[in-house]
């Protein structure tokens, strides 16, 4: 018998090693990872997360550049000026993380209203991903909004039968495939929340990927918020890091409260330099990114039984579903990256016992596969489902 002998197991299932007939093998799982790893060509990203992120920010630079102590310095203050003019925003704070940033933004509209209570997607981050956070360390109350499957709508807001002081809008809705409003609708739900005193934040982790969607700038965007948060590290590239912007009382306060979750490091600037360095790289990519995002959904919609969502996708980001469960279908993406040479995508994830899906975000990557190298290895990919299929 076949038994899991790894102590770590991720969230959706699945050990690295395997032990049978006495001895261990490496997992479809880990041989997928590794597969993709080394694949000549790989469709999803900008390429491999090693220290050369870092030293092609820094390779120009001049060493004798001072760093940042403690929130203070040119660093530091020159990109917050520069973020916030780029979101229309009177003022910006930088934070080496996305889920410190969101947090502390929340508890300021809570004290500001004296309501420990927000409102967001079902789905959301905060939710999730962060071990409750924002309840066990704020003691804030979410309340969870709309159906997991969709979208938060103008109805969902003002049929809350609870007063929040905050509503938290994450663009695209990540866990959903990076599923949208139209535009129409934000600023519909904008407007309703500063008639009834509701502060509106941005979960805007991916905010510049949107903006060829919605043809608007990214002023336009956040001027319908109060406040906004955007990572550096997702489409962006960079090696960690965010900014939280919003007037210049708000970013005040948040300056405190970074503090106090221990965000203000002695020095942050390689992570401010590697996002200042891959903001201005690949700002005006991602109309570029969204094109080939829809190719690529068209290639994989093409295949038997596979399914994106959206079905069209609106950013460079989308959900690919398949209708066999993880365990068949790593065999079937490792064989097909063997094959062509092309790496689909390093992990499956696990929908239910029958189904599976993958995350797909498109970078640089995608632009340096051969046309036809990519439209053979989804010839290959579609052959083997089908012969998966008919069992």
């Amino acid at each position: 018998m076949i038994g899991l002998i790894h102590e770590r197991r991720s969230r959706r299932g699945g050990g690295d090693w395997q032990k049978g007939k006495g001895k261990i093998r490496v997992s479809a799982t880990k041989q997928l990872a590794e597969a993709f790893k080394k694949s000549r060509y790989q469709i999803p990203g900008h390429g491999p997360r090693n220290i050369q992120v870092l030293k092609h920010a820094l390779a120009e630079l001049d060493g004798s550049l001072e760093s940042d102590i403690y929130g203070k310095g040119a660093v530091i203050e020159e990109f917050e000026k520069k973020i916030a003019a780029v979101l229309g925003k009177e003022s910006a704070v930088f934070f080496p993380s996305g889920t410190m940033a969101q947090q502390i933004a929340l508890r300021i509209w809570c004290d500001q209203k004296s309501l420990s209570k927000v409102a967001y997607h079902p789905l959301s981050h905060l939710e999730i991903h962060e071990e409750d956070g924002l309840k066990k360390l704020h003691l804030i109350e979410s309340v969870l909004l709309a159906d997991k499957t969709r979208v938060i709508r103008l109805e969902d807001v003002q049929n809350m039968d609870t007063e929040v002081a905050c509503l938290l809008l994450e663009l695209p809705q990540r866990e959903i495939g990076g599923q949208l409003p139209e535009f129409d609708e934000l600023v519909a739900i904008s407007a309703y929340c500063r008639e009834k005193g509701i502060k509106l934040q941005l979960d805007g982790a991916r905010l510049f990927e949107i903006l060829p969607y919605y043809q608007k700038t990214a002023a336009e965007v956040c001027s319908l918020f109060d406040s906004v948060y955007v990572s550096f590290y997702k489409g962006i590239g960079g090696l960690a890091g965010s900014i939280l912007a919003g007037d210049e009382a708000f970013t005040q306060e948040s300056k405190i409260w970074k503090r106090r979750h221990g965000g203000d490091l002695i020095s942050l600037y390689p992570y401010i330099l590697s996002a200042d360095y891959y903001f201005e790289k690949r700002k005006d990519r991602f109309p570029s990114y969204y094109e080939q995002a829809k190719e690529l959904a068209s290639f994989y919609n093409s295949c038997h039984g596979i399914k994106t969502v959206p079905a069209e996708p609106v950013s460079n980001m989308f959900h690919v579903h398949f209708p066999l469960p993880k365990e068949q279908m790593e065999p079937v993406f490792l064989s097909a990256c063997e094959e062509t040479g092309i790496g689909f995508a390093a992990s499956i994830l696990v929908v239910d016992e029958a189904n599976s899906y993958i995350e797909v975000s498109v970078g640089d990557n995608y632009a340096g596969i051969p046309a036809e190298a990519l439209q053979q290895a989804f010839r290959v990919l579609d052959q083997k489902l089908q012969d998966v299929l008919r069992g």
